[in-house]
């Protein structure tokens, strides 16, 4: 970083404030989802869990703690593309030991867009399930040749791709078994089970993703939020994007610097998404108030959209927003 940056960025803030905002979000359908989840439960036989590897501590739903101690666990970490992780050896053991000490029997870090990953599920995630569940007692399950896996996570994490991913290279079965997509909350409620493998056969439930009904804090809320595991509209498109721009700088990555044709690096959000905005000729036609004439105005909403994008498809780099310590 050469000193004209760094003598900026002593400027910037060491913290990050949004007053009068309370981040929540558990709609109806998440509450009716961990109590099908929970009435379920007892024709379980392990729980595979999938959350975001940028944000491996932070975000994890605590009710699930409660609903799963009973049951064998899998957490598979997904996105570690867009993270480090692949070559911070130190890092990755620091955050399985932290799992581990959280009751999670058994940690994988995936990316379920990489096609390689599909035989990575055939030949270790489900030979793993099946070894945890031979390894504990089964209780009404005793005694039954074939295994139902439940699957849960947060919004936006990567459930109905696993479960696609696995169903096609198992069963050998094109298109969708659930539905896909990149915005939050696209699972609604417990279907039923999908058959992803025979010989045993196994079958895997999907459930809606559920956060936490009390996030931990506004730090917490915002990595979800900058991971689009809440959608943007509900915290704010600017307020999103202005919390990775608080991130990247207090982190040091300036590659945003580079990707946006900037001069210098910059605390000021609406300064950044003003500069995106005119150099991708985003612009809105308002008319204004005082003059009733109408003005032109970059369009901030649709830079955030782009920023955001840029952040979250790792063009600005790759990053774990949690400090794991």
């Amino acid at each position: 970083m050469s000193r004209k940056f760094f003598e900026i960025q002593k400027t910037f803030r060491r913290s990050f404030e949004l007053p009068g905002k309370n981040i929540k979000w558990f709609p109806g359908h998440m509450m009716k989802g961990l109590l099908q989840i929970q009435a379920k439960l007892q024709k379980v036989d392990c729980i595979i869990e999938i959350h975001d590897a940028r944000i491996p501590i932070s975000g994890r739903n605590n009710r699930f703690r409660d609903v799963i101690k009973l049951r064998p666990h899998i957490l598979l970490l997904n996105k570690v593309d867009l993270t480090p992780l692949n070559t911070e050896k130190d890092t990755k053991e620091k955050i399985v030991k932290k799992l581990h000490e959280q009751g999670v029997d058994s940690i994988f870090f995936t990316n379920f867009k990489n096609t390689a990953h599909e035989q990575f599920l055939k030949k270790t995630i489900l030979p793993v399930a099946h070894e945890l569940i031979e390894s504990r007692p089964r209780y009404s399950r005793e005694g039954q040749e074939d295994y139902n896996l439940l699957v849960i996570g947060v919004p936006n994490v990567g459930k109905s791709t696993f479960i696609n991913s696995l169903r096609s290279t198992l069963m050998l079965k094109k298109g969708r078994a659930t539905s896909v997509g990149s915005i939050p909350g696209i699972t609604r409620s417990v279907l039923s089970k999908i058959k992803v493998s025979t010989n045993p056969n196994v079958y895997i439930i999907d459930t809606p993703g559920i956060l936490s009904p009390r996030i931990g804090g506004l730090e917490e809320g915002m990595k979800l939020a900058a991971c689009s595991c809440i959608p943007d509209h509900l915290v704010g498109e600017v307020d999103v994007a202005d919390y990775v721009l608080y991130w990247l700088n207090k982190n040091e990555h300036f590659q945003y610097i580079d990707h946006f044709e900037l001069e210098e690096p910059t605390d000021n959000i609406l300064n950044l998404l003003s500069k995106i905005a005119i150099k991708h000729k985003l612009i809105l036609r308002v008319k204004d108030v005082a003059t009733n004439q109408f003005v032109y105005r970059p369009d901030n909403t649709q830079a955030s959209f782009l920023f955001l994008s840029a952040f979250r498809e790792g063009k600005l780099g790759s990053f774990i927003l949690d400090n794991i310590g």
